[in-house]
């Protein structure tokens, strides 16, 4: 497993476990199996409504709490000061822990500048040991940056080959890191039958989804891929041999 170092200091695992869209009922077996096969960061939200499963499976892992990272947002209808400090008291107890591992802001609406403040001060309690945003574009997260006391640490964000974010890595504020999320299209656009992929992926006797995410690992991205199947997991953790894949950072990737 690879790890990596926030701006605080703070190390996180660089592939983490994905939850969005997991079926209801099937979270905790997921992220049970998750944890056995090697994962040690488990991303959530408080919108997904699965962060009781999480908390239970963690739980129930028998794995110590300090060993894995977990990661939750707060939701837009909870925005504000005073709406964040209770989001975040409820995420706690949903997940059973006494802290939470990385906090972001969901989406770059409503007050936002107030769950910010909210959420610096629980960093500074020593409740979060990271706080970032997600889903926020080049202005509005340069813009924070610049308006906040503590800078975003994670901007996470849709990044795969067919959608690779190249404005925003362009101009990504020292602070912070930017973590993938859908790194491999939800399986959309027929990414495992793509000919440059596939060329790539055969010729250094890998799959796919392996060579996607070690060209992210290799330029510095955290990502949460998802999946239920145990094979896929560990088929996707699986990818400690250093490839060549500077192709994909072309525009010849077509669907």
């Amino acid at each position: 497993m690879e790890w990596i170092e926030l701006d605080n200091g703070f190390n996180i695992p660089q592939l983490g476990y994905g939850t969005f869209q997991l079926k209801a009922g099937e979270v905790y077996d997921n992220v049970r199996c998750a944890l056995e096969n090697g994962y040690r960061m488990i991303d959530t939200a408080a919108s997904y409504f699965n962060e009781q499963e999480i908390g239970r499976a963690i739980r129930d892992s028998g794995i110590p709490r300090e060993e894995i990272v977990i990661s939750t947002k707060v939701w837009v209808q909870d925005t504000g000061y005073e709406q964040t400090k209770k989001a975040f008291e409820r995420s706690l107890e949903n997940l059973q822990t006494g802290y939470i591992d990385i906090y972001l802001i969901h989406q770059p609406y409503g007050d936002y500048y107030g769950s910010w403040k909210a959420m610096g001060e629980l960093y500074r309690a020593g409740r979060i040991k990271a706080i970032g945003v997600c889903n926020f574009c080049t202005e509005r997260l340069i813009d924070l940056t610049l308006n906040a006391e503590i800078p975003p640490m994670i901007d996470q964000v849709e990044l795969h080959p067919f959608f690779q974010q190249k404005r925003l890595y362009a101009t990504l504020p020292k602070t912070c890191r930017i973590e993938a999320w859908g790194p491999l299209n939800e399986g959309q656009r027929n990414i495992f039958a793509n000919p440059v992929l596939k060329y790539i992926a055969d010729r250094h006797h890998k799959t796919v989804a392996q060579v996607v995410l070690r060209w992210l690992l290799e330029q510095g991205i955290i990502a949460i891929p998802r999946s239920g199947k145990s094979d896929h997991q560990k088929e996707n953790i699986d990818h400690s041999d250093p490839l060549t894949v500077r192709i994909l950072n072309t525009d010849h990737i077509h669907e």
